[in-house]
C-alpha cells in the first residue's frame, strides 16, 4: 500500500523537475556567458574565442566574456568545467590537444573529454605546413625522405612543444615514410618558428596561419600542405599524398563544447548562434586570409570526428613511444 501510495508523489515530483528544467532552459540565457580558453591570450583558441564572442552578444542579447585559464597543457581548466553546472552559462573554446593527445601523455588528466563534455562544433581547422629555411638545400618533399633516410634521426624538426600539433604531425610523418627524424621541442611555437628561420633546425610541421607571413615574405620555403587537397593561401604547394605520402591528412583544430548534461534545447540554441557567428564576415574573412577553414558542423559530426582523432593519436603515441615532460 505504502508504495501505491508514494508512486503518484514520485511521479509529481518529476514531473516538476521535468518542467523546472525546461522553463529554465526556455529562459536561456537570461545572464552573461563565459567563454573559457584554457591557454593564455595571444593563441589560436584564444582567438577564435575573442572573435566569435561580440557575435554571440549580438545574437543572444547578454553579455559574452573572454576567461583564460592556462595551465598544465590546458588540461586545468577542463578539470574544472566538467564540475560546472550544465546551463550553458560557461562553454570552453579549446584546440584539440587536451581533447584527443594530453590524455595520451598525461596520467594526471582528471577528465575524460568524450563522456565530461557536451560537444558543440569544430569551430575552425587549419592544415600544417611543411617548411625549411629559405637557404636550405631541401626542394622537395623527397628530398626530405630522402635525407632522413640516409641520416636516421638525424635532420632536426622544430616544434613548439611534446605532444603539440606540429610534433606529433612530424612523429606520424616518420612513422609512415620510415625516415625518422630529430624532434627539437621549444616552449611555445614563436621560438621553434624563430630558430626555423635562422636554420638552427632544418625543418618543420607549422600550422599554416603560424608561419604564412614568412612563406609570403620568402624567409621560409613550404614543400607541402597537410590537407586532403590543396588550399586557395598556396594553389601551387602540393599535399602529401601529391608528394607521395598517402594517408597523411592532418589539420590543427579549434572546438566549442559545454559541461555534459546540457539541455538538448539550450544546446541548439548555443549550437546555431555559433555557427551564424562563425559564418559571419566579420570572422569567416579574416580567419579564411591566413589559411583557416570555418568548419562549424554538428554536435553529433564533431562527436564523431572526436573518436577518430583521439584513436589516430592514440595509435601515433603509443608506437612513438612519446611521454610528456
Amino acid at each position: 500500500m505504502r508504495k501505491t501510495h508514494l508512486r503518484p508523489l514520485l511521479v509529481a515530483a518529476l514531473g516538476a523537475c521535468l518542467l523546472a528544467l525546461t522553463s529554465q532552459a526556455s529562459a536561456w540565457p537570461d545572464k552573461p556567458i563565459t567563454l573559457v580558453v584554457p591557454f593564455p591570450p595571444g593563441g589560436s583558441s584564444d582567438a577564435v574565442a575573442r572573435a566569435i564572442a561580440p557575435e554571440l552578444q549580438s545574437r543572444l542579447g547578454q553579455s559574452v566574456i573572454v576567461d583564460n585559464k592556462p595551465g598544465a597543457t590546458g588540461t586545468t581548466a577542463i578539470a574544472q568545467l566538467r564540475r560546472a553546472a550544465p546551463d550553458g552559462y560557461q562553454l570552453l573554446v579549446t584546440s584539440l590537444g587536451p581533447l584527443v593527445i594530453a590524455p595520451h601523455l598525461m596520467k594526471s588528466v582528471q577528465y575524460d573529454a568524450s563522456r565530461d563534455l557536451e560537444p558543440i562544433t569544430v569551430a575552425v581547422q587549419a592544415p600544417n605546413v611543411l617548411v625549411v629555411p629559405a637557404s636550405s638545400k631541401l626542394a622537395s618533399v623527397a628530398d626530405v625522405i630522402a635525407l632522413s633516410k640516409a641520416q636516421p634521426g638525424k635532420v632536426s624538426y622544430s616544434s613548439s612543444g611534446i605532444g603539440s600539433s606540429d610534433h606529433l604531425t612530424a612523429e606520424l610523418f616518420w612513422q609512415q615514410t620510415g625516415s625518422p627524424g630529430l624532434h627539437v621541442p621549444y616552449k611555445g611555437g614563436a621560438p621553434a618558428i624563430q630558430d626555423l628561420l635562422g636554420a638552427q633546425v632544418e625543418a618543420s610541421f607549422q600550422n599554416v596561419n603560424s608561419v604564412m607571413q614568412h612563406i609570403r615574405s620568402g624567409r621560409l620555403r613550404v614543400l607541402a600542405v597537410t590537407s586532403g587537397a590543396r588550399i586557395a593561401l598556396l594553389p601551387d604547394v602540393p599535399t602529401l599524398a601529391e608528394a607521395g605520402v598517402a594517408d597523411l591528412v592532418v589539420y590543427s583544430w579549434q572546438a566549442v563544447l559545454a559541461p555534459r548534461g546540457l539541455p538538448a534545447e539550450v544546446r541548439d540554441r548555443i549550437h546555431a548562434a555559433v555557427v551564424a557567428a562563425l559564418n559571419s564576415p566579420q570572422v569567416r574573412a579574416p580567419f579564411e586570409s591566413v589559411g583557416f577553414e570555418i568548419v562549424a558542423n554538428t554536435p553529433a559530426q564533431f562527436a564523431d570526428f572526436q573518436r577518430r582523432e583521439f584513436a589516430r593519436w592514440k595509435r601515433v603515441i603509443e608506437t612513438g613511444r612519446i611521454q610528456a615532460d
